[in-house]
């Protein structure tokens, strides 16, 4: 009993349950990882299989809107691609990379400004939308000129 009790009291030191904190990260950021891997996958499956169904057989004048959901699926693969990279940057320098999160963010409005139905969404919508973006360059750019001042 005294050995389990000298057991918890080691890995309740501060440098010991930091490390033992960073340890849980690192297995936790490696299976997102893998299910980031399985997800973009089964989007790119997805995505070839609404190309050979609707693609193919669209008929006249419907294309517009299958292309509309094309671009969707294609993002979706590039937004998972992008919080894949994320995972990865974390896993390598074990810091949140905010300009790749900013980025990913752009994309996913991105999508949503290219698949957005105009008869079904309102006018506070599309400003909300407009204001995500107007914010997320700000940031980005903030975020890109204090690098380059640094590098300086």
């Amino acid at each position: 009993m005294k050995r389990l009790f000298k057991q918890i009291k080691a890995l309740t030191s501060d440098d010991n349950f930091m490390h033992f904190i960073e340890n849980i990260e690192v297995v936790v950021s490696k299976i997102l990882s893998i299910l980031m891997v399985l997800v973009i996958f089964v989007a790119i499956a997805d995505l070839s299989i609404f190309l050979v169904k609707e693609l193919f057989d669209a008929p006249y004048g419907k294309f517009n809107t299958i292309l509309f959901k094309v671009f969707g699926l294609f993002l979706n693969v590039l937004i998972a691609l992008e919080i894949l990279e994320n995972i990865t940057a974390y896993l390598k320098k074990h810091v949140f990379q905010v300009e790749l999160v900013i980025v990913t963010s752009l994309i996913a409005i991105a999508r949503k400004i290219i698949i957005l139905d105009l008869e079904k969404v309102t006018g506070i919508d599309i400003i909300g939308l407009g204001i995500a973006i107007l914010a997320l360059s700000i940031s980005y750019l903030i975020i890109r000129s204090s690098k380059s001042h640094n590098r300086d």
